[in-house]
C-alpha cells in the first residue's frame, strides 16, 4: 500500500502504475483583440515576423524544396477527405496558380527557448521535471482566434504524478485559495526552463491580490505570469503592457488536453483509475470512483472509443482505449504492445499527428463560434438608438459579423474530415461531446435574426422615404398644375433686361426652395394629415386637428 498527501489529507492508494511513456498536449484557444479595438485584425501573424520575436514561423514540409514528401507525413495527409485537406495544408502549385484554394489559411509559429517544465504539485512532493517537445501558436486567416499548443513529455511518472499534473498544468488562473495560500486546482509552482535549467518564467498563483484586483478592475480574470510569457509579444486584453495584437479567453479556465499513456502493465488499471483519466480528474483509491455509480453508468458508452480495447486483456492488440470528453482526449495502452508504440505508423505517431489535427480542428470550430458570438453581443451592447453614428456603426459591425460567419461556413466548417473508420468516429464523438453543432445553429440564428433585423431597418427606411418624396410631390404637384393652367406668359419679361430677369429668378427661386425644404421637414407630419384626410370615416374635426397638428403636436416614429 501507499499513502500520499493531497490538499492536507493522507489517502490511502493502491500502489500506483508506471507509465513509461507519457505525453501530455494543451491546446489553449484566445480570441484577438487589435489595440485600437477594431472589429478586424489583419494578418496578425505578421507582428511575430519582427526582429527579436522568439516566435518563428514553420516552414510545412509541402512547401519547402524537397523532391518528395515524408512516408510520416504522407500518411497524415490521406487521412483527410479532400475539402479537408485543403483547408490544412492548401493546394499545389498547380492549383494555386489556377486560381483555386490557394496556400493553407493555417499560419504556424514555434519557439524552441523554452525546453523543459519543472512542476511542483505540492510541498509535500518533490519537483517534477518534463521535457517540453514543442510550443507552437496557431492562426487562421480571417478569423480572430488563435490557438497555444503545448506539448510535454516524461518517462516512467508514477499515476498519481501523472493524475495531478494532468489535473493541475493547464490551468491559467485559480478558482480559489485553500486557507494556507495554495491556489485552488493549480500546481505550487510551474516554471519554464532553458536548455541550461535556468528558469525564464514562474506561475504566481499565490499572488492572489493580483488576481482580486485584476478582476475588480476589468471584470475579467487575470492569466498567470508563465502563460503570459508564453504568449508574448500577444499581451492579455485590459493589461497595463504594450502590444499591437491583445487576446483574451473565450472558454473555461482550465486548457482542453490530450494525453497519451503507455503503461508498463495496462491490466493494473481499475476502472476508477480509468475513469479518473478519462476525466482528468485528481487522483484517489484505485478501487473507489470518482463520482457516484449511477452517475458513471453510461461513461464507457458515452466517452470510451473501443475498438482496440478488451477488459479481460487477453491478447496484447485488445489493451488499447481511446476517451473523449470533449475538452479532454485521452488515449491509455500497453508499451508491450508494438502498434501501440511505433512512432512510425502506430497509435503513438497518429497521436501525435492525425488525433491532434482532429482536436485542433473540432476546437477550433467551437472557439470561432463563440468569438463570433461575443462579436454580436459587443455590437449590440454599443448599441444607442438614439445616436445616428451609433446605429451606423452597429450595422458595419453586424455586416462584418455576417461575412465573417459566411465564409466560416464555406472555408471552415466541417462535420466529417475523414472517411477513415477511426478517424471518422473520433471526430464525430469530439464534435458530439463539444456540442458543436448545435452552437453552430444556434449561431446561425442569431445572425439570420440580426440579418432580418437590417433588412427590416432598411425597408422602413426606404420606405420613410418613399412617403416624404410623395408629400412633397403631391404638394409641388400644385404649383406645377397652377402654373400649367395659367401657362407660362402671364407676365411679360420681354422688355425686361438681364440683369432684371435673373432678379426675378432668383426672387422666384428662393421661396420656392425654402418651401420645398420646408414640406421636407414637415414632410412626416403633412403624411398624417393627408392620410386623415384620405380617410373618409373620419370627421372635419379630426381633419383640422391633423392640420393644426403639421405645426403644434408632435409626430409618433
Amino acid at each position: 500500500m501507499l499513502f500520499y498527501l493531497r490538499s492536507g489529507c493522507v489517502v490511502n492508494n493502491i500502489e500506483s502504475s508506471v507509465i513509461a511513456d507519457f505525453r501530455q498536449t494543451l491546446l489553449w484557444p484566445v480570441q484577438l483583440i487589435s489595440e485600437s479595438n477594431s472589429q478586424k485584425i489583419q494578418r496578425p501573424w505578421d507582428i511575430l515576423k519582427a526582429e527579436n520575436c522568439p516566435w518563428q514561423e514553420i516552414q510545412d514540409e509541402f512547401s519547402l524544396a524537397k523532391q518528395s514528401l515524408s512516408e510520416v507525413r504522407y500518411q497524415e495527409f490521406v487521412t483527410f477527405m479532400p475539402f479537408a485537406q485543403r483547408f490544412l495544408y492548401g493546394e499545389g502549385k498547380h492549383g494555386r496558380e489556377s486560381g483555386g484554394y490557394g496556400e493553407s489559411p493555417i499560419h504556424i509559429f514555434s519557439r524552441s527557448d523554452v525546453n523543459q517544465v519543472r512542476i511542483t504539485l505540492n510541498n509535500h512532493e518533490a519537483p517534477i521535471v518534463l521535457k517540453v517537445a514543442h510550443i507552437e501558436l496557431y492562426f487562421f486567416y480571417d478569423i480572430d482566434v488563435a490557438f497555444l499548443a503545448l506539448e510535454v513529455t516524461g518517462e516512467n511518472i508514477q499515476l498519481n504524478h501523472a493524475m495531478e499534473i494532468l489535473y493541475r498544468l493547464g490551468r491559467t488562473y485559480p478558482n480559489y485559495w485553500e486557507e494556507n495560500g495554495d491556489a485552488g486546482h493549480c500546481a505550487k509552482s510551474i516554471e519554464w526552463l532553458d536548455k541550461q535549467g535556468h528558469v525564464l518564467a514562474c506561475s504566481d498563483y499565490q499572488d492572489k491580490t493580483r488576481y482580486l484586483s485584476f478582476v475588480k478592475d476589468n471584470h475579467v480574470p487575470c492569466v498567470s505570469l508563465h502563460w503570459e510569457f508564453l504568449m508574448h509579444p500577444l499581451v492579455q486584453h485590459y493589461s497595463s503592457q504594450e502590444g499591437e495584437i491583445r487576446y483574451r479567453e473565450i472558454e473555461y479556465q482550465r486548457m482542453p488536453l490530450m494525453a497519451y499513456l503507455a503503461f508498463e502493465d495496462v491490466s493494473k488499471l481499475t476502472r476508477g483509475d480509468l475513469i479518473r483519466l478519462g476525466l482528468v480528474t485528481q487522483p484517489w483509491d484505485s478501487e473507489t470512483l470518482p463520482f457516484t455509480e449511477e452517475f458513471l453508468s453510461n461513461f464507457e458508452h458515452k466517452h470510451c472509443y473501443d475498438r482496440y480495447w478488451d477488459n479481460n486483456k487477453s491478447d496484447p492488440w485488445s489493451t488499447t482505449r481511446i476517451m473523449c470528453t470533449g475538452q479532454n482526449f485521452i488515449v491509455v495502452g500497453s508499451k508491450q504492445h508494438r502498434v501501440y508504440t511505433n512512432e512510425r505508423t502506430g497509435i503513438k505517431r497518429n497521436y501525435q499527428s492525425q488525433y491532434f489535427l482532429l482536436f485542433l480542428i473540432a476546437h477550433f470550430q467551437k472557439a470561432a463560434l463563440l468569438m463570433l458570438s461575443d462579436r454580436m453581443v459587443q455590437a449590440i451592447s454599443r448599441l444607442n438608438i438614439e445616436d445616428e453614428t451609433s446605429i451606423k456603426t452597429f450595422r458595419q459591425s453586424i455586416r462584418n459579423v455576417m461575412g465573417v460567419f459566411l465564409r466560416f461556413t464555406h472555408r471552415y466548417w466541417f462535420e466529417s474530415v475523414s472517411d477513415q473508420a477511426v478517424a471518422k468516429d473520433i471526430f464525430a464523438m469530439m464534435h458530439q461531446q463539444l456540442n458543436t453543432l448545435d452552437l453552430f445553429k444556434k449561431t446561425r440564428s442569431r445572425i439570420m435574426d440580426m440579418a432580418e433585423y437590417l433588412e427590416g431597418e432598411e425597408i422602413k427606411r426606404q420606405a420613410d422615404t418613399v412617403v416624404r418624396l410623395t408629400v412633397v410631390t403631391i404638394l409641388g404637384l400644385i404649383g406645377t398644375m397652377t402654373s400649367g393652367l395659367l401657362g407660362m406668359n402671364i407676365f411679360d419679361f420681354s422688355q425686361t433686361t438681364s440683369i432684371e430677369k435673373f432678379a426675378y429668378f432668383v426672387g422666384i427661386f428662393v421661396p420656392v426652395s425654402i418651401l420645398t425644404f420646408y414640406t421636407v421637414v414637415k414632410s412626416r407630419r403633412l403624411s398624417l394629415f393627408l392620410d386623415a384626410l384620405s380617410n373618409e370615416n373620419t370627421g372635419l374635426l379630426y381633419k383640422v386637428a391633423k392640420l393644426k397638428s403639421v405645426w403644434f403636436g408632435k409626430v409618433d416614429n
